[in-house]
């Protein structure tokens, strides 16, 4: 008799608003995808690297599916640390890849600032790239340092993005996340602009005064701030909204599932050593008798001989302005 392994729990982004107030909120777990992201990586990840690039993946799929933007989220940290560079890249559909590199041993429990920012020269940077984009147009990038306002450090990813919400969205925003080998997971919860706000309707026919409603978010924070690590890995959804806003009139909305993806292809690493000049190739060719690229996202292979790098400059040759075929 054989048994069939579990199957991985999907991974669910959940949105949901507080009926009349002036705030809504996003709660999203990584299972399956996660585990798959971290299965393909030829080395292993040192445990403080691994939960930081999860907090990092459940950032960026609640941004880019706060900011509802057709192109790509590009959410990097870098800084002058052991951690050379974390990124996480999200599609509009949801569908994410992350890496990370390191320059050096990364101690269990290291924090954000030991990991990065050695000598004050870390830096998080959020990248919108459109899918679309009109002829000189360029990406948007906001860069941000791993300080407060005050300059004074900040140990968490969480208190890095909250800052960076206030100053480039102006609106006040909550993050609690959480990662380990199994699930990462996030939960937010932002400030809305009053005027202008359906949402809002219900506390104003219900007669619920201008200040209450403001102080709401205060309020709805404070409760999803006393989340623990360890809640937001191992409860579900259903559990987490009632035991936090069991007093609130939460309107909650169809999941989405975000997956793991990988955007490369033999094409574009073809391009890639294009870009590198025929004279470059051919001499990892005479060196090594062929290329070789990983991906360092999923772990997929691109080998090129000879023959292959022949024929991809070849037809480079063909396509390039002016070029005529011999008759």
């Amino acid at each position: 008799m054989t048994t069939n392994s579990p199957k991985a729990a999907p991974s669910e982004l959940h949105k949901f608003l507080f009926e009349g107030l002036p705030v809504r909120g996003m709660l999203v777990r990584l299972d399956g995808s996660w585990k798959e992201l971290l299965s393909r990586r030829k080395e292993p990840l040192e445990p403080a690297v691994r939960d930081l690039l999860g907090q990092m993946s459940v950032a960026g799929v609640l941004m880019q599916a706060n900011i509802k933007f057709n192109g790509a989220l590009v959410f990097q940290v870098m800084g002058d640390g052991p951690l050379k560079l974390a990124v996480v890249e999200v599609q509009p559909d949801m569908s994410f890849r992350s890496t990370a590199k390191t320059r050096g041993e990364v101690a269990d429990g290291a924090t954000l600032q030991e990991m990065l920012n050695a000598h004050g020269e870390g830096r998080c940077a959020i990248t919108l790239d459109p899918k679309d984009k009109l002829p000189g147009q360029q990406p948007y990038q906001g860069v941000v340092p791993l300080s407060g306002p005050t300059g004074q450090p900040l140990e968490k990813l969480s208190d890095v993005l909250q800052h960076y919400m206030r100053q480039s969205e102006q609106l006040d925003t909550t993050l609690v996340l959480a990662a380990n080998d199994e699930v990462a997971a996030g939960l937010l919860i932002q400030r809305l602009p009053i005027e202008g706000e359906g949402n809002l309707e219900a506390g104003a026919s219900s007669g619920i005064e201008r200040e209450e409603i403001e102080d709401a978010y205060n309020r709805v924070s404070m409760h999803a701030a006393t989340l623990t690590s360890d809640e937001l890995l191992t409860l579900d959804v259903d559990t987490i909204l009632r035991r936090l806003f069991w007093e609130e009139n939460v309107r909650r909305f169809e999941p989405q599932y975000p997956r793991f993806a990988c955007t490369c292809s033999r094409e574009r690493v073809g391009r890639m050593l294009i870009g590198l000049g025929r004279q470059e190739v051919d001499e990892i060719l005479a060196e090594l008798g062929g290329v070789e690229i990983g991906c360092e996202f999923c772990g997929n292979h691109y080998v090129f001989d000879a023959v292959d790098v022949g024929e991809l400059f070849t037809e480079r040759e063909k396509q390039a302005p002016g070029s005529r075929q011999v008759q």
